[in-house]
């Protein structure tokens, strides 16, 4: 949730290339006491590591294929065709995607390779933020991937979560300062089903669409996400207490994507 990939930064002619390792894995995922699921992910995660860079940066992407199936990378974002990340890599194989980091914003990362749909609910996503030249003001930042589990292979999610657990922020509540500002990462990754949205209890947050501005776009507490869309929200809290997060799509929150917020009092 607040953990940020940064890479390796390098000087090459005398400009900064910021490289990442990135490799894709069968790994297990204990989703709660009774369920284990088999996923199909990035750095043996799912989500996938939240990359970072600088606008205007280079990238550098190393992926390498460990697993029996074919994978790829797509960035979303401008880059050449060559680097689109379409072209499966075979087990035991590797590529590299290099292109610049612009514009400045929030941009999905996926497995390309059809049926795509399936290796995206099977866990092969994640996020890059690219940071614009002048920095965001100070926040506590944090991100917020809302994904699905298709246990039966039918078709259709059984379970739901937000940073691939189902209720991990319900039974572990985020604690965050009275008073703080928030900046949260928002990012939906639910195949199988239609648009969701993500409402905040007791709050209105400033809502800064796809991260391409420095200026809000408009203040609100629900906005409807397709899959692949991405916002940053920024919100404080006025008094202490625990306040729920969630999509409006009831039986979505039921089933694992429903969060807490815990606001601390000044002074705690």
């Amino acid at each position: 949730m607040r953990e940020f990939d940064s890479g390796r930064v390098l000087m090459e002619n005398g400009r900064r290339v910021r490289e990442f390792d990135l490799t894709a894995s069968t790994t297990l995922l204990k989703l709660n006491e009774a369920v284990t699921f088999k996923a199909w992910a990035v750095n043996g995660r799912v989500p996938g590591p939240t990359l970072r860079a600088q606008a205007g940066e280079r990238l550098r992407v190393r992926f390498r294929n460990e697993d029996s199936t074919s994978h790829s990378l797509h960035f979303h974002g401008i880059h050449p065709a060559a680097m689109d990340g379409i072209r499966p890599v075979r087990r035991g194989g590797s590529t590299v995607y290099e292109f610049d980091a612009e514009p400045f914003g929030l941009f999905p990362y996926h497995c390309h390779v059809a049926p795509v749909t399936r290796h995206v609910s099977k866990g092969l996503y994640g996020l890059l933020i690219v940071d614009p030249p002048s920095p965001r003001p100070a926040a506590d930042e944090m991100v917020l991937v809302m994904g699905g589990y298709d246990l039966k292979g039918a078709g259709r999610n059984d379970l739901y979560a937000f940073n691939g657990r189902p209720n991990l922020y319900r039974d572990q509540p985020i604690a965050i300062s009275q008073g703080q500002r928030i900046r949260l990462y928002l990012l939906n990754m639910v195949e199988w089903d239609g648009p969701l949205t993500f409402h905040l209890h007791a709050n209105l947050f400033e809502l800064f669409r796809g991260g391409y501005s420095t200026r809000a776009d408009e203040i609100t507490d629900v906005i409807t996400m397709g899959m692949a869309e991405r916002h940053i929200l920024e919100f404080s809290y006025r008094d202490p207490g625990h306040y729920m997060f969630h999509p409006h799509q009831d039986q979505i929150a039921e089933r694992g994507c429903m969060g807490q917020f815990r606001v601390e009092a000044r002074g705690r």
